[in-house]
């Protein structure tokens, strides 16, 4: 397998009221799209919310999440996106320390959009490049002032801790992780059935 995989990864999304839909729904459709087209499972994909229950985005669409924060497989690929329910988000100390000690045993920990704010909070973003949504870049030197923002990316890849730009932006960082664990023939089979490009 290609960077070392030979198991199946699980993604864990976690949801949260107002977040923005297509953070999340981008990444999960390469997820599982990548797995559908290949014969092999690469991931198992699932969401996660405080309880377990329902949010509701940004948009008002409300959706049921897999699991809570208390009780879930192990996360290898964590995503975090963002949406306006960010800005509260940075005050709420178990959320944060649910995702600081996710972050720490995960493979790959990624933010879409404004979820790097929940990154740079945590410090997890200290001495690394950043970027997220154009709206919130001050916010991120604010909340992280030992980040380097690079807005002209569409996403930053620093190893185990990756971030994209805005909304859109985290469907070609989960086609770059699809590609980073397996390979350019795996992400362009799931980019060619997902027409993206």
């Amino acid at each position: 397998m290609v960077g070392g995989v030979g198991k199946i990864l699980n993604v864990g999304i976690l949801l949260f009221n107002d977040v923005e839909l297509l953070d999340f729904a981008g990444p999960f459709e390469v997820f599982t799209v990548a797995s559908e087209m290949h014969g092999y499972q690469y991931f198992k994909v699932f969401t996660l919310s405080r309880d377990g229950g329902t949010i509701k985005t940004v948009n008002g669409l409300r959706v049921q999440t897999d699991y809570s924060l208390d009780s879930h497989p192990a996360i290898d690929v964590l995503v975090i996106p963002g949406g306006v329910g960010t800005r509260k988000l940075i005050h709420d100390d178990a959320i944060l320390a649910w995702i600081q000690e996710t972050h720490h045993a995960a493979r790959i920990t990624c933010s879409v959009c404004s979820g790097a704010l929940l990154l740079g909070k945590l410090g997890i973003l200290d001495n690394l490049t950043s970027t997220t949504h154009h709206q919130v870049l001050d916010l991120l030197k604010e909340l992280a002032p030992l980040t380097t923002i690079d807005a002209s990316k569409r996403f930053i890849d620093n190893g185990k801790v990756m971030t994209s730009a805005g909304i859109s932006a985290g469907i070609d960082l989960a086609l770059h992780i699809v590609n980073k664990l397996y390979g350019s023939d795996a992400e362009h089979k799931t980019i060619e059935h997902m027409e993206y490009k």
